[in-house]
């Protein structure tokens, strides 16, 4: 039986081009050239103003319609395509029935692993959707047609692709060609700003925050970041770059990842604990020193101005990369840890009262945990926690029990730094706000990764920490509605926070200044700035693609390692995987990887109760990124394999 790669190299025997030859395309289907002449001999006898299924077939001039394609009586007579046939072969690509590839046939990942490989597999449902994004077309069947020795090109007049159409779109079931330009490079585990034409999204993508990206137009893969005119038919703020997704490029951007370590590559995958920054990001903040250094809102002199003006600016940024309705919505402060404890000494102390209630989950992070607990232990309220599955998932039938008439704010991860977890977010915000509570959503680990729109959340307070963004250390982002902003009290008092002062009362600020005493860290703000800007070119929808075929095979890779487990395995998962390895000890485990250029991170992740939830004290934790490639993620696992034989370095 002939192989999809057999077929469609296959020549299809059809007039024109070198010694009457026309050879299919890469893609599995005729150029062009060859679709009008068949399409030619198909309509051959129809008169002037002949109808189609309803649509007129256009024509120069009626004696070219009146000239028929004449066949010689000598020679082997020609059988034309039949309706099904042209349709088989008009046909694009991705109305054909799918078979899973593997191997270079694999978009994205090029060694990516068969999808079946996943199926069954416990507490890996999120991989089981895999299937459609390492599917290969097959070839086009090749059918009998008129041979080009007996047929006269002379006497056939060739249809415009205009005409040619418009006569294939009328009828019914029949799809309008679609020829790619060129083709793919799949020896470079790179994902394009696409998916394959016709395929719904919400089918292709096994992870719900990506079902509502609209695919884009282009197949092809350019290997440069450089701006280039957007696509007019691109949907208007879902994260779509006109750019497509180039990794070799984007790494190039982060002059870092050149660095050698122990005399090996660096390879970083500590990604969760902070991310690399992009040339763009260094640039910024060495220009603003240079040319914009000084204090904002607080001289009328020219330097001045040109740092309040490019603080603003990055607070405008940061409104439109989270979708807020207002920079009066946006705070800037040092991090995510900040940002919490704002709102725990700012509207939680005015606002929790005792025998009030506080709910998080099993998921947190410390730092949405211990500022719950401190204000709790003030106030007399109570803190109640929502279980995980498990798969590391929020149970939401438990969840919803823990709602109730004394709920006043519900504090919730949406995304695990420990396992990687998604949380539902829209669904426990609903359920939160139909019991009258307030929530907050700890994006830390969020931003990085996908699309964040705080109005369609509806949640009411969400924070997220610079250095998990591409952006420099010691800036934040607390987002506040902007009728809770107005009756929460400030924090921390001092400078740039007022309005007037008197021994006896002060007058503040309207948000967001009344939360920034002092002076903030300016230039990093900038730098934040830049960062978006640098997301922005790439497109956050196209990073979550790369990024879910990237974790897809890191995990089926990292899961065939002798002795390897795997703690979290929701179906809903962000790029950051957690195990443990039998044998040894998680810091054991990142020092051998350390010494082989290896960075990830070894120990509990300022995330105990999670991990305890699991039986485990630590944890090894790879996190990717979209500059991340298919490579490093087989150094990590080759290390692992050479570790566990004996063969790897030497640990205590």
């Amino acid at each position: 039986m002939s192989t999809t790669s057999d077929l469609a190299n296959q020549a299809l025997e059809l007039p024109g081009g070198a010694g009457g030859m026309q050879s299919l395309t890469a893609a599995g289907l005729p150029d062009p050239a060859v679709l009008a002449r068949m399409a030619n001999e198909f309509f051959k006898d129809a008169p002037v103003q002949a109808q189609t299924a309803g649509v007129s077939l256009p024509v120069e001039s009626k004696s070219e319609a009146r000239q028929e394609a004449s066949l010689p009586a000598s020679g082997s007579s020609a059988r034309l395509p039949t309706e099904a046939e042209l349709r088989a072969l008009t046909a694009p690509e991705a109305a054909l029935p799918a078979q899973v590839g593997v191997g270079t046939a694999a978009p994205g990942i090029p060694r990516g692993v068969p999808a079946s490989d996943f199926t069954g597999v416990p507490g890996f449902g999120f991989l089981n959707d895999a299937r459609s994004l390492y599917a290969t077309p097959p070839a086009v069947p090749v059918h009998a047609v008129p041979s080009p020795a007996t047929m006269s090109p002379a006497t056939v007049k060739i249809p415009t692709e205009t005409e040619l159409r418009e006569v294939t779109s009328a009828i019914p079931g029949l799809a309008t060609p679609q020829i790619p330009s060129s083709t793919r490079d799949w020896s470079q585990p790179q994902v394009p700003g696409a998916v394959v034409r016709g395929a719904e999204p919400a089918q292709m993508l096994p992870f719900g925050f990506l079902a509502d990206v609209n695919p884009l137009e282009s197949l092809d893969v350019a290997p440069s970041l450089a701006p280039v005119a957007p696509q007019a038919q691109a949907p208007v703020n879902v994260g779509l770059s006109s750019v497509p997704f180039d990794v070799s490029a984007i790494r190039r951007d982060f002059p870092i990842l050149q660095e050698k370590v122990n005399g090996r590559q660096l390879i970083w995958l500590d990604n969760a604990a902070t991310t690399q920054k992009p040339q763009a990001v260094i640039d910024r903040l060495s220009y603003f020193y240079a040319h914009e250094n000084s204090n904002i809102h607080r001289a009328a002199h020219t330097l001045a101005a040109r740092a309040t003006d490019a603080y603003e600016a990055a607070r405008e940024k940061v409104r439109r990369f989270l979708n807020a309705s207002s920079t009066r919505e946006i705070i800037f402060v040092r991090g995510a840890t900040e940002g919490i404890n704002l709102v725990a000494q700012s509207w939680g102390r005015r606002n929790i009262q005792k025998d009030d209630e506080i709910v998080v989950t099993w998921l947190e992070h410390h730092a949405n945990i211990v500022p719950w607990q401190m204000l709790c232990s003030e106030k007399g309220a109570r803190l109640r926690v929502a279980p995980v599955d498990d798969t590391g998932q929020i149970i939401l039938e438990e969840y919803e029990k823990l709602l109730g008439p004394r709920t006043r704010l519900v504090s919730l991860a949406h995304v695990s730094n420990a396992l990687g977890t998604i949380t539902p977010v829209r669904e426990m915000i609903a359920a939160a706000h139909r019991h009258g509570a307030k929530v907050l959503v700890d994006g830390a680990q969020a931003v990085s990764h996908m699309r964040v729109d705080v109005q369609a959340y509806d949640c009411d307070f969400y924070v997220f920490s610079g250095h998990k963004l591409f952006a420099p250390t010691g800036i934040g982002v607390v987002y506040g509605k902007s009728d809770v902003l107005d009756t929460t009290p400030p924090w921390q008092g001092g400078g740039n926070m007022i309005a007037d002062v008197t021994f006896e009362k002060t007058l503040y600020q309207p948000p967001p200044g009344r939360f920034e005493a002092g002076t903030g860290s300016i230039g990093d703000a900038v730098g934040l700035g830049a960062a978006i800007d640098y997301l922005d070119r790439i497109g956050m929808a196209n990073i979550g693609r790369y990024e879910h075929d990237l974790l897809v095979y890191a995990t089926d890779a990292l899961r065939r390692v002798p002795g390897l487990r795997l703690i979290g395995t929701a179906r809903e998962k962000a790029s950051v995987i957690s195990f443990v390895l039998d044998g040894y000890r998680t810091e054991d485990v990142g020092s051998a990887l350390s010494a082989e250029g290896i960075a990830v991170r070894s120990g509990h992740h300022c995330a105990q109760p999670i991990l305890r939830r699991f039986g485990v004290e630590s944890t090894v934790r790879p996190s990717l990124a979209f500059y991340n490639t298919c490579e490093e993620i087989d150094a990590l696992a080759t290390a692992l394999w050479n570790l566990k034989s004996g063969r790897g370095p030497a640990v205590i």
